[in-house]
């Protein structure tokens, strides 16, 4: 039985393949502390932190008062949006990804502040933790 991919689950899909083109691998809905889940969470090559938020609508975007909050995990910190989204919503000091299910382009690169290496370390573990457990998962549901 295949789902039906929700419109913010078909951008996360084109940002996480847009981001393995880049030597990225990524962790869908990924909680980096208590109370925040970020959409998408990019672990690169050099062991960068990037935090994606794909929004499909206005209404989507403006219902999301959390995102600020998503920048101390992070070393750069995007949007995801497809072509139709009004981008001038977004925040010019933030990156920006159009993406749709089958792929995307960084159209702004974000600035990078780089994580504290304590944080670093922490985020990483996190992140192969996350990570395994999915994978165990699906090998082996009942576990």
């Amino acid at each position: 039985m295949t789902l039906e991919l929700q419109p913010g689950q078909r951008l996360a899909r084109g940002v996480a393949r847009h981001l393995a083109s880049h030597g990225f691998v990524s962790v869908e809905e990924f909680v980096p502390t208590r109370g925040l889940r970020v959409d998408v969470m990019g672990l690169g090559p050099k062991g960068e932190l990037w935090v994606i938020e794909c929004k499909s609508s206005r209404a989507d975007y403006q219902a999301d008062s959390k995102w600020q909050g998503y920048l101390d995990w992070c070393d750069r910190f995007f949007w995801a949006v497809d072509t139709e989204f009004p981008t001038d919503l977004l925040p010019v000091e933030t990156g920006l990804i159009i993406a749709d299910a089958y792929d995307a382009e960084i159209i702004r690169m974000a600035p990078e502040v780089k994580l504290a290496p304590a944080r670093r370390k922490k985020m990483v573990q996190k992140f192969a933790m996350d990570a395994a457990r999915r994978l165990r998962a699906l090998r082996d549901p009942r576990l």
